[in-house]
């Protein structure tokens, strides 16, 4: 069984069923959908061997989404870019994977066309929506014969090649075989269950290149349209007009954009009753900001923990437990929930033993969602996968009830006077005050302690916040060596083409500055 399955299961079942919608462009059927997927899979076979890699660059667009599922049904593995990456990011996974297609968005042509002499190893650059010269068109591919290729495709073979966001060194593709999102769709199908349905639109809003694509398989397994906004950039207004119009039941949002939303002025003027499931996860979301959303939208909130090395759905804490009526809920909103159906988590020590429940330590998990490796780095691997338990790098500690509470990634955890405090508590505190919009913590050198924490803040708007009132507020809340002896009052945080806070780029910014 291989991922393109679902494509093709549900153009049997349900061809009349639109797949792909926008409120600006006409509509595809899953029948139209999966003639044209099969047209560019063996458009692709025909100029690469199986198991070739084909890179994708693409907005938020359908063509985007056709490309990852042509590449997958050819038997060969995704190379996905974030259209928010810089050329350099581009120019090593284009040349470490060793792509030899490359399928474009013509709205971001300009940012590969540079590379086309330094790349020699890519045979074809095409494009699609508009003609760029020294690209191809894919329309002309699309003009192969639109039957699915009859090639066998094995659970192992690798289908996507996700390369992580390098926050030390340079990234490594993650190798996501077609066993290990299978297992990743039926983890997000068992866990929003009666609230997906043939008549169900997921509407793309984060990143195709990233877990949007992911949230994107549950429905095309049962039927479901898949929607696009007409912006290319994130207009709350837009979004807000789009759920209402389209009819909206699910889509997936980073925290940030979560935020964005809640500060709309026209958010109570939508009609927003037909969202059934907001999926959210790739960065913690202060439990302040999640309990407000719970009030404005209701509970439609399911939160997933995952990451490039295992697909998406580590654990998930579940909408029924997104409540606000129960204490021991509301404790557990600040936790990534539970275990998902065939994956297991141990919390271990830096010698690789597991610790008690509410000791923090290093989250290792084991399962079918666990990558099969590194891209042609064994060491990596070696390093990363131990036997057969993964180590994520993220820190955490494991209650009794089974909820894992993720406190830090491990490098970032910030040791002052020998006593360890995670970012995660920090910014929590921080995050209960009504005149600050973000905080990010982290630790920077301090000759009498080692370290100690400073705080980067963005003030809400038309509020007059002090670093005084921010260091006044946390010591009311918590022991007074995890209280921010520094702290930055900053227009906007610096964040990663998926959204998340670059601590690393703070840190090199902050770092001497409360010396």
């Amino acid at each position: 069984m291989d991922l393109s399955h679902l494509l093709y299961r549900s153009a049997l079942r349900y061809p009349d069923n639109p797949l792909w919608v926008s409120l600006d462009r006409a509509p595809v059927t899953y029948a139209e959908g999966a003639a044209r997927v099969s047209s560019l899979a063996n458009a692709i076979l025909t100029r690469a061997p199986q198991r070739a890699r084909v890179a994708i660059l693409s907005t938020n667009r359908y063509e985007g989404l056709e490309g990852f599922l042509a590449t997958i049904t050819a038997g060969c593995a995704a190379v996905t870019l974030n259209p928010r990456g810089h050329q350099e990011d581009y120019r090593h996974a284009l040349s470490d994977s060793r792509a030899t297609i490359v399928l474009c968005d013509a709205t971001l042509a300009d940012r590969l066309t540079p590379l086309h002499e330094d790349l020699s190893q890519i045979e074809h650059w095409v494009s699609f929506g508009g003609d760029v010269p020294g690209f191809e068109r894919l329309d002309d591919w699309l003009k192969s014969p639109s039957e699915r290729p009859d090639i066998v495709i094995e659970p192992d073979d690798p289908a996507w090649l996700f390369y992580t966001s390098g926050t030390t060194g340079k990234p490594k593709g993650a190798v996501e075989t077609h066993r290990n999102l299978l297992a990743m769709t039926r983890h997000f199908m068992l866990e929003l269950g009666s609230d997906l349905g043939s008549n169900d639109v997921m509407l793309h809003l984060a990143p195709i290149s990233h877990g949007s694509c992911s949230v994107a398989m549950p429905h095309l397994a049962v039927g479901a349209a898949n929607a696009f906004p007409s912006s290319l950039s994130f207009d709350p207004s837009a979004v807000l007009e789009t759920i209402d119009r389209l009819n909206v039941t699910a889509t997936m949002l980073a925290p940030t954009m979560i935020r964005m939303l809640l500060d709309a002025p026209d958010v109570e003027k939508h009609d927003l009753s037909s969202l059934k499931s907001v999926v959210y996860g790739a960065a913690p979301m202060p439990v302040a900001d999640l309990k407000r959303a719970l009030e404005v939208f209701g509970p439609v909130f399911v939160q997933f923990y995952g990451q490039a090395e295992a697909a998406a759905t580590i654990t998930c804490l579940p909408k029924a437990e997104h409540r606000l009526d129960d204490e021991d809920c509301v404790r557990r909103l600040g936790s990534a929930g539970r275990e998902t159906f065939s994956t297991r988590i141990r919390i271990v020590d830096p010698e690789g033993r597991e610790v008690p429940a509410g000791t923090v330590g290093e989250i290792t998990v084991r399962g079918e969602l666990v990558m099969s490796g590194y891209w042609e780095r064994p060491d990596a691997t070696a390093e990363t996968i131990k036997d057969g338990w993964l180590h994520t790098g993220d820190a955490g500690y494991l209650d009794e009830g089974g909820y894992l509470f993720i406190t830090d990634r491990i490098k970032d955890m910030i040791i002052s006077g020998g006593s360890n405090i995670y970012a995660r508590e920090v910014e929590e505190v921080l995050g209960q005050h009504p005149d600050i919009a973000q905080a990010a913590v982290i630790g920077i050198p301090d000759e009498k302690w080692g370290e100690v924490v400073a705080a980067v803040v963005v003030a809400q708007e038309g509020t007059d916040l002090t670093p005084e009132s921010v260091i006044d507020f946390a010591r009311k809340s918590m022991a007074s060596y995890k209280k921010p002896h520094h702290v930055w009052i900053v227009d906007e945080l610096p964040t990663s083409a998926y959204g998340k806070i670059l601590k690393r780029e703070l840190r090199k910014q902050y770092q001497t500055a409360g010396q």
